[in-house]
């Protein structure tokens, strides 16, 4: 989580395709500039919403009882809020940070079916007044608040509302100690320079009792980023909007002014094209219409023997639910596989202890929101042609409804992979050559957290395997140095990073994606199986191997018998299986956890942004399900100090055989920038996916047909000759 929190919120938001820059009138340095958010969040009636589609939506009703929150559904919470004794006139109204669906009971969405009467729709509200905190479910037919619970001054607040960042940025800005610091190094008012907020973690007394914020400034420019003011750190009261503290270091370090840091296509098309970008536009084309049906709702997909619901979330971003696979082998009977999955927290912890570096360490989920930072989709870029597209209705800090259009695309795929094959040896006697393409579909969304963007894909293959990919660009969070070349750099001296331009460090950090898993494979009492594989001699005269392989299986009965560190040597695999759901060979079905390339932390267990991110501290847990443990860095996940997150829930080390339990996944990636990530990064990712095993009775694509040319649709001739 790198650059700057949330959106931006002035009587009304302004939204642009780049940044959101408001000028300040400072006296005598007008150009100083405030950047409404860490991450250039936008948050309004205007954040891209044409009429038209606002005026669908203020039509449109619940169809399912997972359906997001509608339009008027959050029109009906704020008025019930409005009318609130703690909160109605002449009482102040608070400001609403959180605002989101109230699921049902699990047993209850479990029942239910298309036609049914949806159950009691209700809203979960996070909303802060001087200092207190306030949690209320409320229930939109009764128009009452359920419950009203309130934290003085908690150990964690709610993330930041554009109105905290447009308070704090505005003081810093006008600040005197900041407007001589800017002089000093020499940047002429005129140039303009764009100020934003931090997060500030937490690090004790400073920070206790009060929200705080920390505020950085750059030279500005279409790719401020690799412009920092190094050594000016402004500390701010949120609530007050009085500067705290001014830490102006006056290192010597000037402004980097690289003239190559823009990466926009109209600045680039105007230079030299390489034989390495010179390619041709492709699409995929379908024959025939759409395989995927979108329910009446536009939540609710079906394909390729797959259901799911998708909906947009301030906080996750994306949230996959009720996701079931209909057996071929089963007469076509419904079998559940997952009941919720989405991303439940992304710590990103550089690895710069220094005055203005060391704070940095986000938690983008919980003190930003993926979902309100995310945009958009750029069509035929971010998803192919063929994407449909959901739309995202969120609240602003007075509660009032707004739509973000096309925040998740949902599209099928074929990259030219196979799903299965085999060609016989003719030696055999058989001329035999099978091969079946693989198409899968993908729900995607994408956040812009400030300098990066995470792009999440949840992908369903044919063959039951749901393969969930995190893809990292943007640009990275750079310091300014004095130096352009390493034999510069006095023997000793730590930069803490790479030297990627003249007078830029990109400093090592770290990324941790954490995802919630609800799984429900043929039902929701699970148990979880470590498939451990270790080393067997065997014995003298036995065979003339000296070892084999051998599978041992351990069915986890709590919680701490369930926590993994993965270990290169010593493998196992991971399942979550039905014990009451037995095949004819006697296996239990099952689903299994298969990770992919990963990294752990490296931080000290002591240091307070790991106990903050303590839900780091194993890459796979398992827990009882909760309904009050869905985010794994706590509900309130902003100046948190680690006393309300997964590892503090999981020491009680609860049952977890046969139950309702949930499955942590931890994804990680460590980040020693090079010169090819400036001025912005090429994208890389993980993956982990989650595989049936003993689910089928066979292979369930077996009678999947071969394409030949007359399926296809008819293109125009390709010549490739050089």
């Amino acid at each position: 989580m790198e650059g700057f929190p949330s959106p931006k919120h002035l009587l009304l938001l302004l939204f642009t395709a780049a940044l959101l820059l408001v000028s300040l009138s400072l006296r005598s340095f007008p150009t100083i500039r405030s950047l409404s958010s860490h991450r250039l969040s936008l948050r309004g009636g205007s954040t891209g919403t044409d009429a038209a589609g606002e005026t669908m939506h203020v039509h449109k009703n619940p169809y399912h009882p997972l359906d997001p929150l509608t339009y008027n559904e959050i029109k009906t919470i704020r008025s019930i809020l409005a009318s609130h004794p703690d909160f109605a006139s002449p009482n102040t109204f608070p400001s609403i940070h959180s605002l989101s669906l109230l699921e049902p009971e699990k047993a209850v969405v479990l029942a239910w079916r298309p036609g049914d009467t949806l159950p009691p729709r209700r809203a979960l509200v996070v909303a802060c007044s001087a200092n207190h905190t306030h949690v209320l479910p409320v229930d939109i037919a009764s128009r009452s608040v359920l419950r009203h619970v309130v934290r003085v001054r908690p150990a964690g607040y709610p993330s930041l509302t554009p109105e905290d960042m447009e308070r704090a940025t505005k003081a810093a800005a006008a600040h005197p100690d900041v407007i001589n610091a800017v002089l000093y190094r020499g940047l002429n008012p005129s140039s303009g320079v764009v100020c934003g907020p931090l997060a500030s973690g937490w690090y004790g007394p400073e920070e206790e009792n009060r929200r705080v914020i920390k505020v950085q400034c750059y030279a500005k420019s279409p790719n401020f980023y690799m412009s920092p003011v190094e050594g000016l750190t402004v500390t701010v009261d949120v609530d007050t909007g009085g500067v705290i503290r001014v830490s102006d270091q006056r290192l010597g370090i000037p402004v980097p002014r690289n003239r190559d840091t823009d990466y926009r296509y109209e600045s680039q098309r105007r230079m030299p094209t390489t034989e390495a970008v010179a390619v041709n536009p492709m699409s995929m084309e379908q024959a025939g219409r759409p395989s995927m049906r979108v329910g009446a709702g536009g939540h609710a997909v079906r394909w390729a023997g797959w259901e799911v619901h998708i909906r947009p979330d301030a906080r996750a971003g994306m949230v996959m639910s009720r996701a079931r696979f209909r057996d071929p082998e089963d007469g076509g009977a419904w079998r559940d596989v997952m009941y919720k999955g989405m991303v439940s927290e992304l710590f990103v912890p550089y690895m710069d202890p220094g005055e203005g570096w060391y704070f940095k360490t986000y938690m983008d989920a919980g003190e930003y929101g993926m979902g309100t930072n995310a945009f958009p989709l750029l069509r035929l870029n971010d998803c192919p042609r063929n994407a449909i597209y959901m739309d995202a209705v969120f609240a602003t800090a007075d509660g009032n409804p707004f739509v973000r259009p096309d925040v998740v695309c949902v599209f099928e795929r074929y990259e030219g992979d196979v799903a299965w094959r085999h060609t016989e040896n003719p030696m055999s006697g058989y001329d035999i050559r099978e091969a079946r393409p693989k198409v899968t579909l993908v729900a995607r969304m994408v956040a812009s957290v400030g300098n990066y963007d995470y792009t999440v894909d949840w992908e369903f293959q044919m063959d039951g395997l749901i393969r969930v990919k995190v893809s990292l660009s943007g640009m990275l969070m750079v310091k300014a140095t004095p130096y352009g070349n390493l034999s510069q750099v006095p023997e000793g001296e730590d930069l803490y990073g790479t030297l990627v331009a003249d007078n830029i460090v990109g400093v090592v950090h770290d990324h941790f994606v954490t995802f919630y898993l609800d799984m429900d494979v043929d039902g929701p009492s699970n148990s979880f199986v470590k498939v451990h594989m270790e080393t067997q001699e065997t014995a003298p005269g036995e065979s003339p191997r000296k070892s084999y392989m051998k599978v041992v299986r351990e069915v986890a009965r709590t919680e701490e018998e369930a926590k993994v560190k993965l270990k290169l040597y010593d493998p196992s695999e991971f399942h979550v299986v039905n014990p009451s759901r037995l095949s004819k060979l006697g296996n239990p079905s099952g689903y299994k956890l298969v990770p992919g390339a990963t990294a752990a932390s490296l931080l000290d267990l002591d240091d307070s942004p790991q106990k903050r991110a303590a839900f780091t501290n194993n890459q796979i847990w398992v827990t009882p399900n909760n309904r009050s443990e869905e985010w794994a860095g706590g509900l309130l996940a902003y100046q948190s100090h680690g006393d309300d997150n997964l590892a503090v829930w999981s020491q009680r080390d609860r049952k977890i055989e046969n139950e309702d339990i949930v499955l942590w996944y931890t994804m990680g990636f460590h980040h020693v920038p090079c010169q090819e990530d400036y001025p912005i990064m090429p994208t890389v990712f993980s993956t982990f996916d989650l595989k049936p095993v003993n689910f089928f009775r066979i292979n369930p694509i077996i009678r999947a047909a071969p394409y030949t040319e007359e399926d296809l649709p008819v293109c125009s001739g390709v010549d490739a000759t050089l």
